[in-house]
């Protein structure tokens, strides 16, 4: 199929789950009932997303309060009794996070109940998404290991772990959500492509890395605003992801000020163009959709174009979200009709 339509990740839970309009929000529901509730969520996650038309269905994240701790939490060694405030993606805004107090390894299975409920729930191709080595190593203190690569890649063995038995789920795609690659540019070239190899080796399943400018929050918007007229961070990333294993990188796009020249630097590659803003509540139009699609097919070959949203819609309501969806859905099949 040309331009399949798939999300970056998360999308917002029911206001029976948890808090509304939330990026960190607490569960409404405990025990055995807010079990059953992540699962009962997954599900109308998979649901909308099939009505809206979404070719590569996700589980929205529905079973973690944090696309980074929501994997930590079956991880031993890190302590989560004790938090400390500290400075994430640069310092671009503050954070309580876990402290890393011993050698990790992980407990059981992270997602293994969402995945395999989505995977019975839907004949359409899955997606699931776990944190990327870099931005975990980002997103935590570390009181063990005293060098961020060395956590940085025992966290990557971690997720191999979790990756190769989701592979045997029955999930079709697996992506690691990187925004710290748009940050430690200098890095990526270097041990962050390593690790991301490490957390994808052996996986014959698709791969798949998201680099974004982040949620629509504030303090992300903020950050953009500063950033001038031309957002050239993926410049500097983009020929050592071309370079790497990984089969398809995911990126911001519509309303964004990314120059669509640079996506020619991913040859080769997968593009999961964002064709979604999830910092504004306006709705695109289909039409809006399938303009941006054929704006990348000057860059990138039109075989090669997934149509997808810009970053997760975690905080958003959830009426725009879906609404949201349903123009991905229809846009990218405008775009099969005038471009295929």
């Amino acid at each position: 199929m040309m331009f399949p339509a798939t999300v970056a990740g998360s999308l917002p839970k029911p206001s029976w789950l948890a808090e509304p309009n939330r990026l960190w929000p607490q569960w409404r529901l405990q025990g055995d009932d807010l079990a059953q509730g992540k699962l009962d969520a997954t599900l109308l996650a998979v649901k909308m997303q099939e009505d809206a038309g979404i070719d590569i269905v996700g589980d929205g994240e529905m079973s973690r309060q944090h696309f980074v701790h929501g994997f930590l939490e079956f991880v031993d060694g890190i302590d989560f009794a004790h938090k400390v405030e500290m400075g994430i993606r640069a310092d671009r805004y503050k954070a309580m996070v876990p402290v890393v107090r011993g050698a990790l390894s992980l407990k059981g299975r992270a997602h293994q109940a969402e995945a395999r409920h989505a995977r019975a729930h839907t004949q359409r191709k899955l997606k699931i998404t776990l944190p990327g080595p870099m931005t975990i190593a980002d997103t935590v203190a570390d009181s063990h290991y005293g060098d961020k690569v060395k956590m940085a890649m025992a966290f990557a063995d971690l997720l191999n772990q979790e990756a190769r038995a989701l592979q045997a789920d029955g999930v079709d795609v697996i992506q690691f959500d990187e925004p710290a690659f748009n940050v430690f540019m200098d890095e990526v070239p270097g041990w962050g492509i390593e690790a991301l190899h490490r957390a994808i080796d052996g996986l014959k399943c698709t791969t798949a890395v998201h680099i974004c400018y982040g949620y629509g929050i504030q303090a992300n918007i903020d950050w953009k605003n500063a950033l001038g007229s031309e957002w050239r961070q993926y410049e500097q990333i983009f020929p050592a992801l071309a370079q790497s294993r990984v089969k398809q990188v995911s990126l911001e796009c519509i309303n964004s000020r990314v120059p669509l020249k640079l996506l020619s630097l991913l040859d080769g590659k997968d593009v999961l163009v964002g064709v979604i803003d999830v910092a504004t509540d306006a709705v695109e139009t289909p039409e809006q959709v399938a303009q941006v699609i054929g704006e990348v097919m000057k860059f990138v070959p039109k075989q090669r174009i997934v149509a997808c949203t810009n970053c997760g819609m975690a905080p958003m309501r959830r009426d725009i979200a879906e609404a949201k969806l349903m123009a991905l859905g229809a846009g990218a099949k405008l775009a099969r009709e005038k471009f295929a």
